[in-house]
């Protein structure tokens, strides 16, 4: 069976990671390695991965896309799985992740989506419906396949080593898990996987402030890709690609 790697980047976020590494400690299927890299917090972030048991990293360059990609490259596993510092993963996470990638192994990147546990009835039904709902729908007109969502998805270490040199990893001003789809292999199956759940927090959502960051992290993120990654030339792309598989299959009429 493959190994698993969970990687969780952290910035002065303690007390959310203490739950989030409960909820790996109660994983029906264990991680073979958790990864907590700690992106210049001034808090026990630290403290409290080295607790827990799991492999702290420094990576003093502030951004979610730099923590993120120090802790992939760090990554010993056959399977990298991610989640930030506020996620709580069920205990059948790890179980569910294993079973669905073991299954398919055309499959190179499982994703799922995230269910709000705190917040106010308003804030979280703004975040559920408009951002994450939002993102999934309009992100996956764009890129022709599903998007991954950050907190809550897992692919093979070969399809990471295949991508690092493409992606703007030292960028803190975009979304990393956008920029990693979009510098996918056009072959990469991504997956989405609505049985695939982990609770997240609506903090970022708390404020219009922090809600229009994360719309002009998209924004950037869409922006520095025009027009190389354009829907319609993502589309064209495909359509070569598909043409070609065809062309080359067993059988095929020349």
């Amino acid at each position: 069976m493959p190994t698993i790697s969970v990687v969780i980047p952290a910035l002065d976020d303690a007390e959310m990671l203490t739950r989030c590494l409960s909820g790996l400690a109660a994983q029906l299927r264990p991680a073979d390695e958790i990864i907590v890299v700690d992106n210049g917090s001034s808090d026990g972030t630290a403290d409290v991965a080295r607790a827990a048991g799991a492999r702290v990293i420094d990576q003093p360059h502030r951004g979610i896309w730099p923590a993120a990609s120090t802790g992939y490259d760090a990554a010993t596993g056959d399977i990298i799985a991610r989640l930030d510092a506020d996620s709580r993963p069920p205990a059948d996470w790890l179980l569910h992740i294993e079973a669905e990638l073991v299954d398919a192994p055309e499959v190179g990147v499982l994703t799922g989506r995230g269910v709000f546990y705190d917040g106010n009835t308003v804030v979280a039904g703004i975040g559920q419906v408009l951002y994450i709902g939002g993102y999934f729908w309009s992100m996956g007109i764009w890129l022709g396949n599903p998007p991954i969502f950050g907190s809550n998805f897992a692919m093979r270490r070969e399809v990471w080593l295949d991508v690092r040199a493409r992606v703007h990893r030292d960028r803190g001003d975009i979304h990393d898990d956008l920029d990693l789809a979009i510098h996918l292999s056009l072959d990469t199956v991504v997956r989405y996987d609505d049985r695939l759940t982990v609770g997240i927090s609506a903090r970022p959502f708390s404020t219009w402030r922090g809600f229009g960051r994360r719309l002009h992290w998209a924004y950037t993120t869409l922006s520095m890709h025009l027009p190389e990654q354009s829907p319609w030339r993502r589309r064209a792309a495909r359509r070569r690609l598909e043409h070609e598989r065809e062309r080359d299959a067993p059988g095929a009429v020349a």
